[in-house]
């Protein structure tokens, strides 16, 4: 490195000598790809100067960097989301053509994050959904010693790829980890038929590890005529159609939540098992990994209560969450 030099650019030089010499530092760096410091060495400044000058070419204009990927927009996306929802970390993903493989995109991002983050000894926390599903491809098959997988809900009483069982016991075998079910339904027939679940010492157990997973990974449903809880008739239409009156927008882990992300006032919200979506806002890495119109305004309030700290989602889910901001 050369020496600290006197100023080459006085105040009394002209314009058009400093626009020269910051122009030539400029193309060197970018274009060219030369170091700063053999800049340094070919212009006859310091490495510091030209770093310097490097810095004010960026904030005068000569220098605009644009980065050429489709993804820039979604990257662009995920620093606005994490500004205004105040999220520890955000992915958006190219929203595909068809909305049938939206849930599987998105699940694959969510998989690779969550593999991605993972460490002997953590614990996770999982909930169900076509999502959560798709997020079982991205994951490489491996060991991670002390890893444990707990059910965050109840499930589903008859057999199906997206029940919380299935969801929960392949995570444990893609990571060769142990699996804790909440072995109950999602939604019991009444509070006292909760209250009776709950107070068993083996539903207590899960719930307490389900309380203390240092990453969970969750969905959020709709109420419309396409979601999947209609689908599968795991309520009557005339309890989904009361719920929506209530002023529910949809669920996450079977509780339905208004705009404000509060539990809707409801006997639907009575007879869940399995945690509340508030019980989340404890937990290190909390990821919603959802995405489709109709399930925005569901997504926008989870996000707005800061439930969860993390979102994964398509890009046009984020540019209408944010619009509405």
């Amino acid at each position: 490195m050369p020496p600290d030099r006197p100023d080459p650019l006085p105040e009394s030089a002209s314009f058009d000598r400093v626009e020269q010499l910051r122009t030539r530092i400029a193309w060197l760096y970018y274009v060219e790809g030369l170091t700063q410091s053999d800049i340094a060495d070919r212009v006859g400044l310091s490495r510091v100067r030209v770093n310097r000058e490097l810095a004010v070419c960026r904030e005068r204009g000569i220098v605009q960097i644009r980065i050429n990927s489709r993804l820039a927009t979604c990257v662009a996306l995920e620093r606005r989301l994490i500004r205004h929802f105040r999220l520890k970390d955000a992915v958006v993903v190219p929203t595909p053509e068809d909305p049938a493989l939206l849930p599987g995109i998105i699940g694959m991002a969510a998989g690779q994050y969550v593999s991605d983050r993972l460490a002997a000894g953590m614990s996770i926390g999982v909930g169900w959904g076509r999502t959560l599903l798709g997020s079982l491809k991205a994951i490489e098959r491996r060991n991670v010693p002390g890893l444990s997988v707990v059910s965050l809900m109840g499930g589903l009483t008859r057999a199906s790829a997206i029940n919380t069982y299935e969801t929960a016991s392949r995570f444990a075998d893609l990571f060769g980890a142990d699996c804790y079910y909440l072995a109950a339904p999602t939604f019991t027939s009444s509070p006292e038929s909760r209250a009776t679940f709950i107070e068993q010492a083996a539903i207590k157990d899960v719930l307490d590890r389900a309380r203390k997973v240092d990453l969970a990974l969750v969905s959020v449903g709709g109420l419309g005529p396409d979601a999947t809880i209609r689908r599968l008739d795991m309520l009557s239409a005339d309890e989904l159609d009361s719920l929506v009156e209530a002023g529910a927008l949809g669920d996450s882990l079977g509780h339905f939540i208004d705009a404000a992300g509060r539990l809707v006032d409801h006997p639907i919200n009575h007879r869940v098992i399995g945690l509340a979506p508030a019980e989340l806002s404890d937990v290190p890495t909390a990821i919603l990994a959802s995405g489709g119109p109709d399930k925005d305004r569901v997504i926008g309030a989870v996000l707005g209560a800061r439930f969860l700290n993390v979102a994964i989602i398509d890009e046009a889910t984020a540019e209408r969450l944010l619009a509405r901001a």
